[in-house]
């Protein structure tokens, strides 16, 4: 029953992502009114709206214009439900459950958002840097984050360093390189995770980015001066560090 609960649940605020997702590139309100079709604009009703299990009843399609909708919500929702499931499976009814769970929530909301749009709303990495600094102070956290001291470190080094990597491309080559959404999500990654944690995602980021970018450089469909959303490839860093985080910190230690 309780991986029955963390299922909905996960499914519920999937939904909600995606609300999210949509909403917040075009500057409106994620909890006002109720969802439509993207396509129609007609509102979507409760039982079409159940997630996963209503896209698959109907077949991926709006029932009233019957125009597709996108693959993107029911991937949303699939992701929500994986992420909250093992993240329950490994740290059970704890603090550090709800921590993760709201921070997974945040990073694929980051994901879809800059993946299409090339932006990373402010409203979500501000609060996510805010939150990864109170949880700091509870002594009893799990070893996973650091103290307060730890995590503030963590949050001005994240920020600090992607900041001057703009500074000095801007003045080097008088245009925008990446973007401040950019160091403002590894300032949420450095609160959340300490400093220890951004020179490991900056170098794997950086390194998964340039390797997804060398064919469509070698194909000439991309220059050198294109714009990618940096976002995910932070994000995939991330979660590959916390993966082999216990491994990262005993070769420093």
């Amino acid at each position: 029953m309780d991986y029955l609960f963390v299922i909905i649940l996960g499914g519920l605020w999937g939904s909600f992502a995606n609300v999210c997702i949509y909403r917040l590139p075009l500057e409106k309100g994620v909890v006002s009114g109720r969802s439509y079709c993207p396509k129609c604009k007609k509102q979507i009703t409760w039982k079409d709206n159940i997630p996963l299990i209503s896209y698959l009843l109907l077949s991926g399609k709006c029932r009233k214009c019957k125009k597709p909708i996108s693959s993107q919500y029911a991937l949303v929702e699939f992701l929500s439900i994986l992420f909250f499931t093992i993240i329950y499976f490994i740290y059970g009814i704890t603090l550090t459950t709800l921590l993760l769970m709201i921070l997974s929530l945040s990073f694929m909301i980051i994901f879809f958002i800059d993946l299409k749009h090339f932006i990373i709303p402010n409203e979500i990495t501000f609060s996510m840097m805010a939150l990864g600094f109170l949880k700091s102070f509870d002594p009893n956290l799990n070893s996973l984050f650091p103290n307060y001291i730890n995590s503030l470190i963590g949050g001005l080094l994240g920020y600090g360093i992607i900041w001057s990597i703009i500074y000095f491309y801007k003045q080097v080559r008088k245009k925008e390189g990446m973007g401040l959404g950019d160091a403002k999500l590894f300032g949420v990654i450095g609160f959340w995770f300490g400093w220890i944690a951004i020179p490991f995602v900056i170098f794997i980021s950086s390194v998964i980015a340039l390797l997804s970018v060398v064919p469509s450089l070698l194909k000439n469909s991309r220059t050198m001066s294109s714009q990618i959303p940096f976002g995910p490839y932070i994000i995939i860093g991330t979660l590959i560090y916390l993966f082999f985080e216990n491994s990262f910190k005993s070769l420093l230690f």
